[in-house]
């Protein structure tokens, strides 16, 4: 019998993770957008005496701190795509990502939402000049970085294993580009809301508008962190995949002789791949490459491991 280390078995599991993602260089240009416009809002709020523009400055860090977190995902996935550490490659990292973001994005709301009860208890005077420029400014800024993070991707996307070649078009689950465009989405709300109340408690007296729009944008805030929670956690826990995938994978098995696909686990280990183990009971066996072949190339599968068993 022949021996064989383990460096032996080594074979790519990057699965095209090496690849430098179109997110990546749109979240690193919303970070220097945003950054950029904190530093302004900062410095001046600071020269000028205005709170609002203070407070908005900080605001600006907080969310440049969450997108860098997207943007290190990216970076970490990209240089550790190789790394034999890592079972199914490093796809994992860009859900991690996004649960990150999510978990900001709640904290945020809740944040907004405090804030705005309290205000609605003991009202504070607003500069309304002020407060409209710089919500102005926040709107404008944010619609540019939205524009930045939606421009669509239709780069066809290989992977080195296995023998599907499965980069067509339709919806790639980039969670950690969905974080940083949520992020940059409530930001854009919250300016937005800010605008509309601003203008109706300056020239209507309806000072509650502001707080309640803040409720308004944490509700709306919170629904969007829930849904990308939800979405992050089903990859980090290799949630099965969805059933349309699954019954693929048996009809193109079973539609085949007396095949039997007696036992099927399809999880995603990256955005929009996954990963299958196939247990076929049949009553004449042949070798695994054979079922693997019948399984449809548009599945972007890119790890198969499949067992045969004689009925």
């Amino acid at each position: 019998m022949t021996r064989r280390n383990a460096t032996d078995l080594n074979h790519s599991h990057s699965f095209g993770q090496e690849r430098k993602r179109p997110g990546e260089s749109r979240t690193l240009i919303v970070i220097a957008v945003t950054a950029a416009m904190m530093v302004v809002e900062i410095a001046t709020g600071i020269l000028f005496g205005s709170m609002a523009l203070l407070a908005d400055g900080l605001h600006m860090a907080s969310h440049a701190a969450a997108l860098s977190i997207n943007a290190f995902a990216y970076v970490y996935a990209r240089r550790h795509a190789h790394d034999a550490r890592f079972s199914f490659g490093t796809g994992k990292v860009n859900a991690l990502g996004g649960f990150s973001g999510a978990v900001l994005l709640a904290v945020f709301a809740v944040m907004m939402a405090v804030e705005s009860v309290l205000r609605l208890v003991n009202p504070v005077p607003i500069a309304f000049n002020q407060a409209i420029v710089v919500a102005v400014i926040g709107l404008v800024v944010n619609g540019l970085s939205m524009l930045i993070l939606s421009q669509r991707d239709d780069a066809r996307h290989g992977h080195d294993h296995g023998h599907h070649d499965h980069g067509h078009h339709h919806h790639h689950h980039d969670h950690n580009l969905r974080s940083a465009y949520l992020h940059v989405l409530a930001d854009a709300l919250t300016s937005f809301l800010a605008i509309f109340a601003l203008l109706a408690a300056k020239y209507f007296g309806l000072v509650w508008m502001d707080p309640l729009m803040g409720i308004v944008g944490a509700i709306m805030v919170s629904r969007w962190s829930v849904s990308l929670l939800v979405g992050t956690s089903h990859v980090l826990l290799d949630h099965q995949a969805p059933a349309g995938i699954r019954q693929k994978v048996m009809d193109g098995i079973e539609k085949n002789g007396d095949n039997q696909v007696v036992d099927l686990h399809l999880w995603a280990v990256g955005p929009d791949i996954y990963a299958a183990i196939v247990s076929v009971a049949t009553g004449e066996p042949r070798p695994p490459a054979y079922y693997k072949h019948l399984i449809p190339e548009d599945l972007k599968l890119v790890h198969v491991t499949v067992e045969v068993n004689r009925t």
